[in-house]
Parts: structure tokens; C-alpha cells; sequence
């Protein structure tokens, strides 16, 4: 698509603000004003904008289509919206571990386990450990609990947990991303605990290192659009 704008700018409206191209405001894919809740999120998104050359990437707009996504169907679902999110507590990668006595336990033990005992402290529930790749099902409270806390998020933090949480393939680490300064390089790390390991034993791979850098990127930006959406 050609550019078809010259400028990007932000304006408020109400409580909230929106992204303006030469004047006129953006809609979403479902026809609705695309407002969103901080000036530092606007001005992000209007920097989306801005950035394009003489053809559109639409690659380019991250920030853009989270906030689409929280506008057209978070906003509109939230119970169903949640009720996705939830089974990534039900089979959180933190959870499953190898057989007691490997080595690649002993390395889950210490890298997951502080993670996994925090969040069971912070939200006083409690999560169930499994050695091999049997499913077990969590407590029905816990899951309750799980949902609960998303029921506490705005609807822009729930659009970056849905990212956050199936590249994590995990609801804690998600949850802990988006926490005031968290530093999303380790959580990162520990979600690829078990892909790192088989690096280490097997060797590295360019084409799933390019991969990893691609969902890396996406799990950051997905930090940086909840960081921004309660600026």
C-alpha cells in the first residue's frame, strides 16, 4: 500500500487519545475509534505511522494491532478474552519437568522454580509439579484464581498477555512480564530453558536462532505496549 498521509499526530479525546493521520482519526478492522488510554502509547503508535517510507509495512505496526485487537475483542469479550488466556496456566511449561536425578531438572529446579513459588506466594494459590510430559490438570482453584487476576487487567494488558503468554507458553511468565520493571530478558531466557539445553547438548541452529530472535522481538514489544498502555 503507498503512503497516503503525510503526517502522524496525536490528539486527546475525552479521557483517552488517538492517533490522527493529516487531521483525521484511525478506525479499527471493526469500525470503532481507535483510542487508546496514555499519551505515551499514542505517541508510539503515531511514531508506527510516521516511520513508513513511500510503501506501507504493514509488519511495522505491533503496537498498532495489539491495540486493535484489545479495542475489536477484548473490549467487546473480556470473559472469552480471559478464557483463552487461562489454559496457559493449565499447562504452563514452568510446571513440567524433567525426571528428578537429570541434569536438565537440576537446571529447571533453579531457573523455574523461584519464578513458579513467587507467583504461588503473590496469588496464594498453589500450582501442581510434573516430572515427564503426562498432563496433570491443576487445581480448579487455582485456575480460578488465574482468571480472576486477568479479570483484574485493562483490556490492553490483556491483549499483551495473550502474546506474552503463548510465546512464553506460560501464564507466570506472562504475568511476571508485565509487572513494573521486569526484566524480560531472563523471563525470555527461562521460557526457552528446554530449547537452550538442547542448543547446548546438540548445537546451535541459525534457522531456529532467527526464530527465537523473531518471538523474542514480538515478546518485547508486547512488554512495551503494556508498559505503555498504563503510562
Amino acid at each position: 500500500m503507498k503512503r497516503f498521509y503525510k503526517e502522524a499526530t496525536v490528539a486527546p479525546t475525552g479521557d483517552r487519545w488517538q492517533v490522527l493521520l493529516d487531521g483525521r482519526g484511525i478506525r479499527t478492522p471493526g469500525r470503532r475509534a481507535q483510542t487508546v488510554p496514555s499519551l505515551a502509547l499514542a505517541e508510539a503508535m503515531a511514531a508506527e505511522w510516521a516511520s513508513q517510507d513511500e510503501e506501507i509495512d504493514p509488519s511495522c505496526f505491533v503496537l498498532r494491532d495489539l491495540a486493535d485487537y484489545a479495542i475489536d475483542v477484548v473490549a467487546p469479550g473480556r470473559a472469552q478474552a480471559i478464557a483463552e488466556i487461562v489454559p496457559y496456566g493449565e499447562t504452563d511449561t514452568l510446571c513440567y519437568r524433567a525426571e528428578e536425578g537429570e541434569a536438565l531438572y537440576r537446571r529447571q529446579l533453579a531457573v523455574w522454580e523461584p519464578l513458579l513459588a513467587a507467583a504461588e506466594q503473590r496469588w496464594d494459590i498453589r500450582f501442581e509439579r510434573v516430572c515427564g510430559i503426562v498432563h496433570k490438570p491443576q487445581p480448579a482453584v487455582t485456575l480460578a484464581r488465574m482468571a480472576a487476576v486477568l479479570a483484574a487487567e485493562s483490556d490492553f494488558s490483556l491483549a499483551a498477555l495473550r502474546n506474552l503468554a503463548s510465546l512464553a507458553a506460560s501464564l507466570v511468565i506472562a504475568l511476571a512480564a508485565i509487572v513494573p520493571g521486569a526484566d524480560a530478558a531472563t523471563l525470555w531466557n527461562a521460557a526457552n530453558l528446554e530449547e537452550d539445553w538442547q542448543a547446548e547438548l546438540w548445537g546451535k541452529d541459525a534457522e531456529a536462532l532467527a526464530r527465537r530472535e523473531r518471538r523474542f522481538a514480538a515478546f518485547l514489544a508486547a512488554v512495551r505496549f503494556a508498559e505503555l498502555a498504563r503510562s
